[in-house]
């Protein structure tokens, strides 16, 4: 694989070698995956889209999970079937396109400890070829005294019963113990146990506030390691899950792996719930850079010798930057420029005498090639001569599978964009794309025309025509107030929480994307807009109507149930 050579003297953990011999799974012996490998279970289309703002819709979730089974990988937490209908057939339609697809991920669906949960969890994800029923429980005192209201005993029985009812529906079974790490660790051993009794394949400890410390970790999984039946002979899999509250949620996953645990549970981007949860790609490309310290640590003296080129984890590392720009623009997370390995300075080097050593060895201020995520620069792809079918293969190539209406409309704007651009990149195609399908659904609000004047002494006026869908009415105002004007005779009261601009791709003629989030006063929930143009005045009213759009098309629907915050 291409990348930046570091040699160095590796420094000793001073910890046990843990080898796991995990036996292969279906999954594994269907799709030829190393069964001692670090499974990536990617939990965006769940955990993630909890951040604030970053809901997708249904069109949006499949094509993210078309593209995170291309990257690789292992488990893909869909979403959580009883938080609302269109949950439920966003999993449903899941299951049924990427888990039947080849070489698959195994398709996982989040359920509370409860039969209603579980029965739906299994409705919605039993068209996939590997399906998972993912149930939890909390196990903290805190969690059991102020939100469960139920003692530990009683806990223990519904672990027992509920695990017992999903194993019955489905083979594998994933039982996850809320607040771990804030938990009693013997009262934790013994639910765990009482899961593998019940029939659980893989045990998950999360860290779910964000709150412990990697030797601490490390200590706790230890303990689950060894005093929990199945692990150790490679029956049962340890699982770990947490979040970046203290910023410390892929050393926690590292420590974590280095006492048994063979399954990490990420996201794209580190996008979740408060601070995020730990990102899949920082901790994939940590495996892979110090795969040589990991792989002695795991055992594996094949691949730490040189025997193996086997990897650690099944990522296909090049799909890695197009994966962290499309859950950028689907989710409206904008990615911060400083941030590992998928930030738009990772490769960067300003400093002089950095400059001097990398032109003279990459590897003296470097560790990792820009290459290898692929995020080299986007190559120059389409014109406006170009056709249907070209611009067809082109976006199948970038991840995105259309169908005929969804092609037509990314086609018109395709042109309109060429006829002002003169080269057209992929990054161009992805927020074409990704514009598109975020605006799937009824339209109650269409932009018409916006023109503005402004200079350094004059006063800045706007004129924006409106068409409002249900009457066919055109109003005209001035700016985002002209809008809010406008959209508040129809019912909608928001609230401009964010504003952000940026450059899709250099030069003049560039795109300008914006990404606005706002608040509906109503609901009290928060929508998130995008729009992409060569005229950022153009991008941003678009995008505040996007956003509109999104509330007004909610304004009727029940706020989907949290499974964390929602009493079962």
């Amino acid at each position: 694989m291409t990348g930046v050579s570091v040699s160095h003297q590796e420094i000793s953990s001073g910890r046990p070698v843990v080898r796991v011999p995990i036996k292969p799974t279906a999954h594994d012996l269907a799709t030829g995956r190393d069964p001692e490998r670090v499974r990536i279970f990617d939990t965006t289309c769940r955990d993630g889209e909890q951040s604030p703002g970053a809901a997708m819709n249904a069109e949006e979730k499949l094509t993210l999970a078309r593209q995170l089974a291309v990257l690789g990988i292992d488990i893909l937490e869909a979403g959580f079937p009883a938080a609302s209908n269109g949950d439920f057939e966003a999993v449903r339609r899941i299951a049924e396109q990427v888990g039947n697809r080849p070489n698959p991920p195994i398709i996982c669906g989040l359920a509370r400890a409860t039969a209603g949960d579980i029965e739906r969890c299994w409705e919605a994800i039993q068209p996939a070829a590997f399906p998972r029923i993912h149930t939890f429980i909390a196990t903290s005192d805190i969690h059991l005294e102020h939100k469960l209201r139920k003692t530990r005993s009683e806990v223990l029985d519904i672990i027992t019963e509920q695990v017992r009812l999903a194993r019955s529906l489905c083979a594998d079974v994933e039982f996850s113990a809320e607040d771990a790490t804030r938990s009693d660790p013997e009262f934790l051993h013994e639910a765990f146990r009482r899961a593998v009794a019940a029939g659980a394949t893989t045990l998950n400890v999360p860290d779910t506030c964000g709150y412990i410390t990697p030797n601490e970790m490390y200590t706790l999984i230890r303990g689950v390691y060894e005093n929990v039946p199945g692990i150790q002979t490679g029956d049962v899999i340890l699982s770990v899950h947490g979040h970046d509250d203290l910023g410390m949620s892929v050393a926690n996953f590292l420590a974590a792996c280095e006492a048994g645990v063979r399954q990490v549970e990420v996201t794209v981007n580190g996008i979740g719930e408060r601070a995020g949860n730990a990102s899949l790609e920082e901790l994939v490309m940590a495996l892979f850079v110090r795969r040589n310290y990991y792989a002695r640590v795991f055992g594996r003296d094949d691949i730490a010798s040189g025997q193996s080129e086997q990897q650690l984890t099944n990522i296909q590392f090049k799909e890695i930057a197009k994966t962290s720009r499309m859950v950028s623009s689907l989710t409206g997370m904008v990615v911060a420029p400083n941030k590992a390995v998928v930030g738009a300075n990772a490769f960067r080097h300003e400093s002089g005498i950095h400059q001097h050593g990398y032109l003279r060895n990459a590897a003296t201020y470097s560790i990792m090639s820009a290459d290898v995520v692929g995020a080299a620069t986007n190559a120059i792809s389409l014109g406006k001569l170009s056709g249907r079918a070209a611009f067809r293969a082109r976006l199948a190539e970038l991840g995105y599978e259309l169908n005929e209406d969804e092609l037509n409309r990314a086609f018109v704007r395709f042109k309109e964009l060429a006829d002002r651009k003169r080269e057209i990149t992929d990054a161009d195609l992805e927020a074409i794309v990704s514009g598109g399908l975020k605006e799937i659904g009824v339209e109650h609000f269409k932009l018409k025309r916006v023109q503005v004047q402004c200079g350094s002494a004059s006063i800045p006026t706007a004129t924006v025509t409106l068409l409002v869908m249900e009457t066919g009415k055109e109003e005209t105002d001035a700016a985002y107030c002209a809008v809010n004007a406008v959209v508040a005779q129809h019912g909608l009261d928001v609230e401009l929480l964010e504003y952000s601009v940026s450059s899709v791709t250099s030069g003049i003629d560039s795109l300008g994307e914006v990404m606005v989030r706002v608040r509906d006063r109503r609901m009290n929930r928060i929508f998130s807009g995008y729009a992409a143009d060569t005229d950022v005045v153009t991008a941003s009213v678009q995008a505040f109507v996007n956003a509109l759009n999104r509330c007004s098309r909610n304004t009727n629907t029940p706020q989907p149930i949290h499974p964390q915050h929602s009493s079962a």
